[in-house]
C-alpha cells in the first residue's frame, strides 16, 4: 500500500469488495473536461464532495418538499428529503456489494434542480415558458453548467446519467443509479406520510390496509420492509427491483398519497399562489433582463435564449427568496423621510 497513492488503493479495494456488475470507479467514463486525479479519493467519491459543498446543495434547507412554508420544525424539506434518500440508498448499495460511494453521489444530487415551492413551482415555470420544466433535466443543468458561475461542477458521466434519470419513468445506466431511483421513491412515499400525520392531514389507520399489512403499519416499519425486500429479490440479480407484491404494495400506497395528501385542499391551499409568484416573476424578468443577476445576463449575453436563463435563475431561488423578491419587485414600500 505504501507504494501506491490511496485513490488507487481504494479503486482496488472496489474490485476486492464489489460484484462484478457493480461500477467501478477506475473504470468511469470519465468527465466532459480532463483533469488531474485526487491522490487519496476516487473519482465518485470527490463527485459526491463536489455536490456536498456546491450552493445548490445548500440552497435546498429553504425549498418546499410537500408542505409549503410549514409551521413545525420537524417537516421535510427538499435538503433533509436528499439525505433521507441517500441515507437509503447507500444502505440497500452497501448490502448488495455495489458502489456505495456512486450511489451516495447521485443520490445527493438528485434534486438539485428542484423548483421553489416544489412541484408546484415545476408547473408555474411549465406553464409560463410554454414547455415542460423537468427538475431531473435541471439538476444536470445545475451541475454541468450554473454551478461555479458557469464552469459547473464536471461530474463523472456516471454520477450525471444517475442524476438525470432518477425518476420513475426513466431508467439509469447503472446499477446504482438504479437504487437511488427506487429509494427516492420509498423515502418520499413514506416520509410525506409521516408529515401528513404530522399536519393532522393522515391519520395511520386511514392507511389503504392491503398496503399496510404487507410493508408494515408505521413509517420506519415500511422503510424497513422494502428496504429488506429490495435486497433479497435483487441479491444474486443483476437488477434492483422489489418482489411484485412489495411493489404493487407500494403503488397502491403511492396513489394513496396523490389523492389525500398530494391533492389534498388543506395542504395545497397556498400553491395558488405560489404559481402566481412564480408567473410574475418570469413575466418582470422577461419584461426586464436588465433586472437578472449579472452571472445569468452573461448567460443570455452567451447566446442562451432568455426564457431558459429565467427559468434557470428562478429555478435556483429559495422558497424565501422567491417570495422576498416578488416583495421588491411587486409590492409598494412607503416612503421614510
Amino acid at each position: 500500500m505504501e507504494e501506491l497513492l490511496l485513490r488507487q488503493y481504494f479503486e482496488q479495494r472496489e474490485h476486492e469488495m464489489y460484484r462484478t456488475c457493480a461500477t467501478f470507479s477506475d473504470e468511469t467514463k470519465g468527465r466532459e473536461r480532463q483533469e488531474a486525479k485526487c491522490d487519496i479519493r476516487t473519482d465518485f467519491q470527490r463527485d459526491r464532495d463536489r455536490i456536498i459543498h456546491c450552493k445548490s446543495f445548500r440552497r435546498l434547507k429553504h425549498k418546499t418538499q410537500v408542505f409549503l412554508a410549514p409551521g413545525g420544525d420537524h417537516y421535510r424539506t427538499r435538503l433533509t428529503h436528499t439525505l433521507e434518500v441517500s441515507q437509503i440508498a447507500r444502505t440497500i448499495a452497501r448490502a448488495l456489494m455495489l458502489n456505495e460511494d456512486l450511489t451516495e453521489a447521485i443520490a445527493l444530487g438528485h434534486d438539485l434542480g428542484h423548483t421553489p415551492f416544489g412541484h408546484a413551482g415545476e408547473r408555474a415555470l411549465s406553464k409560463y415558458a410554454a414547455r415542460p420544466f423537468r427538475h431531473n433535466e435541471q439538476s444536470v443543468r445545475v451541475v454541468e453548467l450554473l454551478e461555479k458561475n458557469g464552469s459547473g461542477l464536471n461530474l463523472t458521466w456516471e454520477v450525471r446519467d444517475g442524476i438525470l434519470n432518477h425518476k420513475t419513468s426513466l431508467k439509469p445506466s447503472t446499477l446504482e443509479g438504479c437504487i437511488v431511483r427506487i429509494s427516492d421513491k420509498i423515502a418520499y412515499v413514506n416520509h410525506d406520510i409521516d408529515d401528513g400525520i404530522r399536519a393532522g392531514i393522515l391519520v395511520e389507520d386511514s392507511l389503504p390496509k392491503e398496503c399496510t399489512n404487507i410493508l408494515g403499519h408505521s413509517t420506519r416499519d415500511r422503510i424497513n420492509t422494502l428496504i429488506h425486500a429490495i435486497v433479497s429479490y435483487s441479491m444474486d440479480k443483476e437488477i434492483i427491483s422489489l418482489p411484485e407484491e412489495h411493489e404493487k404494495a407500494l403503488a397502491d400506497l403511492r396513489n394513496f398519497m396523490f389523492k389525500d395528501l398530494y391533492t389534498n385542499p388543506l395542504a395545497k391551499s397556498e400553491e395558488i399562489k405560489a404559481e402566481r409568484v412564480i408567473g410574475m416573476l418570469f413575466n418582470e424578468y422577461m419584461e426586464h433582463t436588465e433586472r437578472l443577476p449579472e452571472e445569468y445576463i452573461a448567460f443570455i449575453d452567451k447566446g442562451i435564449d432568455k426564457e431558459t436563463v429565467i427559468c434557470d435563475y428562478i429555478a435556483g431561488m429559495t422558497d424565501n427568496y422567491a417570495v422576498e423578491m416578488a416583495e421588491q419587485l411587486f409590492i409598494p414600500k412607503f416612503w421614510q423621510s
